[in-house]
């Protein structure tokens, strides 16, 4: 439930900040605005009350909102009003440049909220993000997949199309959207080029965790099997070698003990000091009975704490970069050879991804995040989004002439067929998962 409640949190408060914006924008210029929705009310709304010319309400469908213009073709479809001669209050009536400010509104409105966010994070808790130069300090480990498409553990990245990004996670997405990776092995500097199928392998399998720190050694956090209980193993106990070999980091102690599944082997540990050597059985899986305790992923965290006159100019860049990174993961999903389209979620894939437990700092920092994307989406030329009416508006700017009521009739159609599909593609697929899931 807390999730549900997150998400809930979130989409309300993205969804009435960006229609709040076409609606500010369409009171500055006149333009009356017949409805503002929170949700879809289609077919009823969970509540509404009129202010003056304006319906106010939360509609139960939750995957977005709505200001109704007058005199405009929007995703209600009224077309009725297009049939007399524009009012001056209407949306039809105003100057091109005035409706694209009115189209464009509530994506302005969702990129200030992303900087105002960060703005104020950066000035409280500080700007906060996970070292590239930390987290490879010794290198990094991969996954299968990782290793697969040619990274092996001990790589460092020097450079992803000739650049280093200090923020690891960014870090790790460049990588999936990289035309050339530079990495360190052994010593030498090698160039490594993933194919898109490459690339779709991660991304499907591993994600944004295909590659993470190499942590040095092992020590037993808790024992958990009765095989290394009887073997003599201790809590505390610091493992260094395996039948005489050493293995300094954890991904050789991890790869020792694949090869000899099935088998005896000689552990080499260190316990308050001193050197002793316990023989074990590995099982069929690979393990001996134990789990080893890591750094703390906090360890690898830099929070710098900004005046406001320094988080002003830092979050602007920090909300830029987010669009950035949008554009780029939007080429990578728009290649089928990725398949990085069937990792889109809807916002109950989203929900499930969420913590279970309220906190306000991850809460906010997902909004700015998410208000970005939102921003983005809504820029895309695709008919029944911003983008789409902002297209038209900037061609009749240009070429001087206006779409004819029933093309715009149709196109705005096509546009929410489009939509609507999408909509229930990813739903379906989310909702799918989660009875898979539940059941299996």
């Amino acid at each position: 439930m807390i999730q549900v409640a997150q998400i809930l949190f979130i989409l309300s408060v993205l969804v009435i900040l960006h229609e709040f914006g076409h609606y500010i924008a369409a009171k500055i210029f006149k333009v009356r605005v017949e409805k503002f929705y929170l949700f879809m009310d289609a077919g009823f709304s969970l509540v509404k009350k009129k202010i003056g010319e304006t319906e106010w309400g939360i509609g139960w469908l939750p995957i977005g909102g709505y200001v109704k213009l007058s005199g405009m073709i929007d995703e209600s479809m009224d077309v009725e009003q297009m049939n007399s001669e524009p009012e001056e209050w209407e949306f039809r009536a105003k100057p091109a440049w005035q409706r694209l400010i009115i189209m464009l509104g509530g994506i302005i409105v969702n990129i200030l909220l992303a900087w105002f966010i960060y703005l104020i994070m950066f000035s409280t808790v500080g700007q906060k993000y996970v070292s590239t130069e930390a987290m490879q300090k010794n290198g990094l480990s991969f996954g299968e997949v990782g290793k697969s498409v040619g990274f092996k553990d001990g790589d460092r990245i020097l450079s992803v199309d000739g650049k280093l990004q200090p923020k690891f996670n960014w870090m790790i997405i460049d990588v999936l959207l990289s035309d050339k990776i530079e990495i360190e092995r052994d010593g030498k500097k090698i160039e490594l080029d993933l194919t898109e199928e490459q690339k779709g392998e991660i991304i499907s399998k591993e994600g944004k965790g295909f590659a993470y720190p190499r942590v040095t050694n092992a020590i037993i956090d808790s024992l958990s099997s009765a095989n290394s209980i009887n073997s003599g193993f201790k809590k505390e106990d610091l493992i260094v070698g395996i039948n005489g070999q050493k293995v300094p980091f954890y991904d050789q102690l991890s790869g020792e003990l694949e090869k000899n599944k099935n088998d005896s082997i000689t552990i080499d540990i260190l316990r308050n000091g001193n050197a002793l050597s316990i023989k074990t059985l590995v099982d069929k899986e690979g393990k001996i009975g134990f789990r080893p305790t890591f750094k703390d992923s906090t360890d690898y965290l830099i929070n710098n704490k900004l005046s406001i006159g320094d988080a002003v100019p830092a979050a602007a860049k920090e909300a830029w970069q987010l669009l950035v990174y949008n554009v780029k993961q939007f080429k990578l999903i728009l290649s089928p050879k990725t398949e990085a389209y069937k990792q889109v979620k809807s916002p109950v894939g989203i929900a499930r991804i969420l913590p279970d437990e309220w906190n306000w700092e991850f809460i906010w920092n997902f909004t700015a995040l998410f208000s970005i994307g939102l921003a983005f989406i809504n820029l895309l030329p695709i008919p029944g989004l911003d983008g789409g009416h902002a297209l038209f508006t900037i061609v009749e700017m240009i070429t001087g002439k206006t779409l004819s009521v029933k093309a715009a009739e149709r196109v705005q159609t096509f546009g929410m067929i489009i939509l609507l599909t999408l909509m229930a593609l990813t739903f379906g697929k989310d909702i799918y998962q989660l009875i898979v899931d539940k059941l299996f």
